[in-house]
């Protein structure tokens, strides 16, 4: 009885204490891949192929990253305007498309544009023109990130940071495309139209479950809340701005985690995004220049480091870039207390039962 007792504990104590370990032990997802001269700005995770896309500046392609770093061109468009920059990217679940956020750079007349692909026969289902409203500065909006809702509509921001560059186009099913969002809001905190980063307003796009999309502004860390139906916004009351926030994500737990080059930051809100508090954030690697967040598997955060800044100086001839897994301590620490609550209750278990068999060995002694 107390050699098998002996096992008993042992084999108890190795699975509460044991098994949960190892997702605290794991070292965070690295992945490099090599593309001559790609410079990815944007990234989405396509989880029924397991794979990352990512764009490019540079060429008119479409790129899936496998976990090991395999990359493969998904998608060649030819057709698409030379010059053209590829930089939101969202994949649609429900309709198994692929959706991409088309910019053309001068000398081409200014050109933005939604692309849809299907995903299977990855041919091109169409190519919406963006159109903008008149500008007396002359200035090119630019089409930049994009997300879509459970019905297949789409939301692209356009990043231009002066008043009349604040606002989000909608794209529905067939491809339609009109000026959704001009919320007086996007426009109600100055902006320095002399800072390297003023031409960044509406950044990243994310769309809630509950029927509404999370937006930042780079050029105030303002977050704001539009509803998905009308295009009303709201300004969300955080604990601290999120200066030069770019892309943005939403994982399944709620939690909303917003990237800039410098820093990752994970938010939290207990009231739909009312009011809403940085729980945690990370610092980055700032010469890699990270440019968007994805939600990848077993819902971990990565982000590209795609170097964009030195691919739009024109230096080029970089030929690895990386998509890097980035956690929370704070999200540890809750796992570190869940592992011993675990450990906790096994050990009380077993107390529980030899106690139960002393009981039982000293009644049949």
């Amino acid at each position: 009885m107390a050699s098998s007792s002996s096992v008993l504990t042992l084999q108890l104590l190795l699975f509460f204490i044991v098994v949960p370990v190892p997702s605290l032990a794991k070292k965070p997802h690295v992945i490099h891949f090599r593309s001559p001269n790609l410079y990815p700005e944007g990234i989405a995770y396509d989880p029924s192929a397991r794979h990352f896309i990512v764009g490019s500046l540079h060429h008119r392609t479409l790129h899936s990253v496998s976990d090991d770093g395999v990359i493969e061109t998904l998608i060649s468009d030819p057709s698409l305007p030379p010059n053209t920059t590829i930089l939101g990217l969202a994949v649609d679940i429900l309709n198994n498309r692929l959706l991409a956020a088309i910019h053309s750079d001068p000398p081409l007349p200014p050109f933005n544009a939604l692309a849809a692909y299907d995903l299977r026969s990855r041919q091109r289902l169409f190519l919406s023109l963006l159109s903008s409203p008149p500008s007396d500065d002359n200035l090119r909006p630019v089409a930049n990130a994009v997300t879509v809702d459970f019905k297949g509509n789409a939301y692209v921001t356009n990043s231009l940071g002066y008043p009349e560059g604040n606002f989000i186009w909608k794209v529905n099913p067939e491809g339609e495309a009109s000026i959704f969002s001009r919320s007086p809001l996007y426009t109600q905190f100055p902006v320095d139209r002399d800072a390297p980063h003023s031409y960044c307003g509406l950044n990243g796009i994310a769309y809630a479950s509950k029927g509404y999309l999370l937006v930042v502004q780079s050029n105030t860390g303002k977050l704001f809340k539009v509803d998905a139906h009308d295009g009303t916004a709201q300004n969300v009351l955080l604990s601290e701005d999120l200066p030069l926030a770019d892309g943005i994500a939403i994982r399944g737990d709620g939690v909303v985690l917003v990237v800039s080059h410098e820093k990752l930051w994970f938010l939290k809100s207990d009231d739909s995004w009312g009011e809403g508090v940085v729980y945690d954030k990370t610092d980055l690697d700032v010469e890699k220049f990270a440019t968007s967040v994805v939600v990848g598997r077993e819902e971990r955060a990565y982000v590209i480091y795609g170097s964009v800044l030195e691919g739009l100086t024109g230096k080029g001839g970089r030929e690895w870039f990386g998509i890097e897994e980035v956690r929370s301590e704070k999200d540890g620490e809750d796992e570190k207390t869940w592992v011993y609550v675990l450990i906790g209750l096994g050990l009380a278990y077993f107390l529980i039962w030899r106690f139960q068999m002393k009981k039982l060995v000293t009644k049949h002694g």
